[in-house]
C-alpha cells in the first residue's frame, strides 16, 4: 500500500510534527507499506530515507515564524500526486492543504486529515468573539472534505464531535522510549545550570505567542517569591526569545536561554536531568515534548486548557491562569519523593510506544500490517 503524506509548516530543524512524521513513516515502512512524504522546501528534492521517500517541492517562507515554508502551488502538488499514484493520502495541515481532501475524492483515493492543531483553541486565543461559530463552520467543512479525521487526543476530537461529525477517530502519538530515558540523568549537566540546592526547571518548546512561554517565567518568579531557589532552563527558539531574555533580565530571574538544542542526545539528557518541566501552551493537541520529558523520568506541569492533562495523567499536574498556579503545581510535585515521581513519569510515557501509534494510524487508513512494526 502506497501511503502518501503531505504536510506544511514542518520545522526546518525539529518540532513535534517533524518528529511524528518521521516515526510514522518509518513505522509504515516497517509494516510493509510504501511511505512517501511531500513537504515544502527551498527547492526540489527526492530522496530515500528511513521514513520512506521524501519529496520536497519549492514553497515560500512564511514571514516572521522562524523558517516555516508552505506548499502554495496546487498544480505542482497535484501533478506530483498524479505521478506517484497514492493508495491513501494523509494530510497534516487543516488550513492551506484542506483542498487535498477534495482532490483525493475526485481521484478515488481515500483521504485522512490529521488534526495537529485545535481551531477552537487558536480562535479562542487570537480570533473574534464569534470564534466558536466560525470554527464550527470550518471544522464541518474539513470533516466533510475528508474520509476520516484523526485526532491525537479526546480534547482535540471534541471540536469535531461537538458538531456531530461521524468520521472522527482518536489515535495518540508516541515517544521513543530508548532515546528518552531516566538513565540519561546526568549530575554534571545539571551542575552547569544549578547548584545542588536549586530546583531546576525546564521549558522545552518554541518561543511563540500561542505557546505562552511567559507563564514559565512567571512560575519561576512565583517560586522565588515563596523562597524556593528555582532556576529555569529554556530549550527552544522563536520570535519571542529576545523579548523574553530582556524580561527575565529586567526582573532578575535566573533563566538560561539555550536556543535550539540540535544534539538529540544532549536534549534527552537535559530532559532527564531537571526536576520538573513546564509545558504551558493552552492549545496543544498532544504535546510530544512533554511526553518525551515524561519518558526521561521528569514530571511535567501543563496547561489545564490544553490536551496535555490527558497525556501526562497523574505523572504531572495541570495549572490554570498565567503564573501563580504553575508555581503551586510545581511545589506540589516537589513534595513527592524524587524516585516516586520519576518512576511515575516513566510509567506514564510507556503507555505511548510508537508501535501503537503506527498500528492505530494504519487501522485508521483501513490497511493491514504485513510485517511487525518497530516501536
Amino acid at each position: 500500500m502506497r501511503i502518501v503524506r503531505v504536510a506544511n509548516f514542518v520545522a526546518p530543524r525539529s518540532g513535534g510534527l517533524k518528529t511524528a512524521l518521521r516515526h510514522l513513516g518509518a513505522g509504515y515502512e516497517a509494516a510493509g507499506h510504501e511511505a512517501v512524504l511531500i513537504v515544502p522546501g527551498s527547492d526540489f528534492s527526492d530522496s530515500s530515507t528511513e521514513q520512506g521517500r521524501v519529496i520536497t517541492l519549492p514553497g515560500p517562507l512564511v514571514p516572521f515564524v522562524g523558517g516555516y515554508r508552505v506548499l502554495l502551488d496546487r498544480r505542482s502538488v497535484s501533478a506530483t500526486l498524479k505521478r506517484i499514484k497514492p493508495d491513501r493520502v494523509e494530510i497534516s495541515d487543516r488550513t492551506t492543504l484542506r483542498w487535498l481532501g477534495r482532490w483525493a475524492r475526485r481521484a478515488g483515493v481515500p483521504s485522512m486529515m490529521v488534526s495537529h492543531e485545535s481551531l477552537d483553541g487558536l480562535l479562542r486565543l487570537f480570533g473574534p468573539a464569534s470564534g466558536r461559530r466560525i470554527g464550527d463552520v470550518l471544522n464541518r467543512r474539513t470533516a466533510q472534505d475528508h474520509d476520516k479525521i484523526v485526532c491525537t487526543t479526546q480534547w482535540a476530537a471534541n471540536e469535531f464531535e461537538r458538531i456531530g461529525m461521524p468520521n472522527v477517530t482518536r489515535v495518540p502519538l508516541g515517544v521513543d522510549l530508548e532515546r528518552f530515558s531516566p538513565a540519561r540523568h546526568d549530575p554534571a549537566m545539571r551542575a552547569r545550570w544549578a547548584s545542588p540546592d536549586d530546583v531546576l526547571l525546564l521549558h522545552c518548546g518554541r518561543l511563540s505567542p500561542e505557546k505562552k512561554p511567559r507563564r514559565s517565567l512567571a512560575a519561576v518568579e512565583g517560586l522565588r517569591a515563596l523562597g524556593v531557589r528555582a532556576v529555569l532552563v529554556v530549550a527552544g527558539a522563536g520570535p519571542l526569545r529576545n523579548a523574553l531574555q530582556e524580561e527575565a533580565a529586567d526582573r532578575g530571574l535566573p533563566v538560561r536561554f539555550l536556543g535550539h538544542v540540535s544534539d538529540p542526545v544532549e536534549l534527552a539528557t537535559l530532559q532527564a536531568s531537571v526536576d520538573v518541566a513546564i509545558a504551558p501552551g493552552p492549545v496543544e493537541t498532544f504535546g510530544l515534548a512533554a511526553l518525551e520529558t515524561l519518558a526521561s523520568g521528569t514530571p511535567v506541569v501543563v496547561s489545564s486548557q490544553s490536551a496535555l492533562p490527558e497525556v501526562v495523567g497523574s505523572a504531572g499536574l495541570a495549572a490554570g491562569g498565567d503564573g501563580p498556579a504553575y508555581a503551586a503545581a510545581i511545589q506540589e510535585i516537589l513534595q513527592r519523593p524524587a524516585a516516586e515521581r520519576r518512576a511515575a513519569a516513566r510509567a506514564q510515557a510507556e503507555r505511548f510506544p510508537w508501535s501503537a501509534s503506527v498500528a492505530g494510524f494504519l487501522a485508521a487508513h483501513e490497511v493491514t500490517t504485513t510485517t511487525p512494526a518497530v516501536p
